[in-house]
């Protein structure tokens, strides 16, 4: 049954995922290019989710073909279910935790915020005791305080930040989401992981249609955010501060907010209040 239920999800994940990609690329006819490829095809610029080219679903490939004539209004799925199930070592350690704490959210955490945002804040991954504990992304753990009172401070939010989600917080232009929405095992997602994931990242990018700023928290989410939006990971300049344009945004990149960072002085809140202030100012 879990099988089952694994690969009709992926069928239908994938399916809706590739339809997007095509239609923005422009391709009305596809379905003899997708007939004939593993995942994606370099010279057609088409770059299919990577669940497309699995040895299970491979036999099934004309069901994921997409019509493109004559169709409107297509869906796109920008959060995983609560038991999604495409990345097993990920599922296996949400089952884990689910065991140990059945009173945690214990699922992929939901991007948290305005969805007329302007301003989108990226992480990696959510924290074990964090997001993966309280449902909502920088929340629970040492992160959140130091990142919710600066978005406050910057007017990208009103209301009390309670570690536990008990409060009125509440997000003005802004979102917060992660690359990998599940809780990784260390705080160490693996690339196969960031890979399929990435395409809600990239839906959600196409649902926040007046984005302009993306912040990233941590190289190692600079990296994963652009691999996420089809870019090469080396664009821009590595370290707090940097800042360039890509995808049609702005990226700004800062250190994480994290109590390792905080407690030795490699970020202080002056530092961190100023990559928000900066964004204030872009976005006028």
């Amino acid at each position: 049954a879990d099988t089952a239920q694994r690969d009709t999800f992926i069928l239908t994940f994938v399916k809706d995922y590739n339809r997007t990609r095509l239609r923005c690329l422009g391709h009305k006819a596809p379905a003899e290019v997708l007939d004939n490829l593993p995942g994606h095809n370099t010279k057609a610029g088409i770059h299919l989710h990577p669940a497309f080219s699995s040895p299970r679903c491979a036999s099934r490939r004309s069901e994921w073909t997409p019509a493109f004539t004559g169709e409107t209004g297509v869906r796109v799925i920008s959060e995983p279910p609560r038991d999604c199930p495409l990345c097993p070592r990920l599922v296996e350690y949400r089952m884990e935790n689910r065991r140990q704490n059945p009173d945690w959210w214990n699922g992929p955490a939901p991007s948290f915020g305005d969805p007329g945002a302007r301003l989108l804040i990226a992480g990696l991954a959510p924290g074990r005791t964090g997001a993966n504990r309280t449902g909502r992304p920088f929340t629970g753990d040492h992160a959140g305080w130091l990142l919710y009172d600066t978005l406050k401070k910057t007017g990208f939010a009103t209301g009390a930040y309670d570690p536990d989600g008990k409060d009125d917080l509440r997000l003005v232009d802004a979102m917060i989401t992660n690359v990998v929405r599940c809780a990784p095992p260390l705080n160490k997602p693996e690339t196969s992981e960031e890979k399929t994931c990435s395409p809600f990242f990239a839906n959600k990018l196409a649902e926040l249609t007046r984005l302009k700023v993306i912040v990233t928290l941590g190289d190692v989410s600079r990296r994963s955010v652009l691999r996420a939006m089809g870019l090469r990971a080396s664009l821009g300049q590595p370290g707090h501060g940097s800042q360039f344009e890509a995808g049609g945004y702005t990226i700004i990149n800062s250190y994480h907010c994290s109590r390792l960072n905080t407690n030795t002085g490699r970020l202080t809140a002056p530092m961190f209040e100023d990559i928000f202030l900066r964004a204030r100012a872009l976005l006028g």
